[in-house]
């Protein structure tokens, strides 16, 4: 597959899923990287002055995916297997709204790395976080 000239590949599934079972299915990437920078901004509220390579990478990566996923999200565009146009489906809502719950916690996230003490960033985060799981139940 390709993405505008970018190649990548998708791993699909079945279709014909019920829809709680797709939005999970499509959800689950985002819960793990959500999941991992929960626990390494909340283990390490201050990994931006530390010397963690490793750690930094993962959680820009997590950041930096979801900053994409939402850019796709918003202009209707990529694969019919995106994850976000799965999730938006299942869900019966517009995808840019499944866009702009994937962007929330990744930018919640970045100001939580920059800014470590701030609070209401903090429980802001994770108050999205957990409504994309809640959604489930929709």
């Amino acid at each position: 597959m390709d993405f505008h000239g970018i190649p990548f590949f998708a791993i699909t599934h079945p279709s014909g899923r019920p829809s709680h079972e797709e939005f999970i299915i499509s959800s689950a990437g985002f819960w793990v990287q959500h999941a991992e920078n929960e626990w390494l901004l909340t283990r390490r509220p201050d990994l931006q002055s530390q010397q963690a390579p490793m750690k930094k990478g993962l959680f820009a990566f997590n950041v930096l995916a979801s900053v994409a996923y939402a850019g796709a999200a918003f202009a209707k565009t990529g694969p019919e297997e995106r994850d976000t146009r799965g999730m938006a489906a299942s869900a019966r809502v517009d995808e840019r709204l499944i866009g702009a719950l994937v962007l929330a916690p990744a930018l919640l996230d970045a100001w939580r790395y920059y800014h470590p003490d701030t609070k209401w960033a903090t429980w802001a985060s994770r108050g999205v976080k957990v409504g994309m799981v809640v959604m489930v139940v929709r």
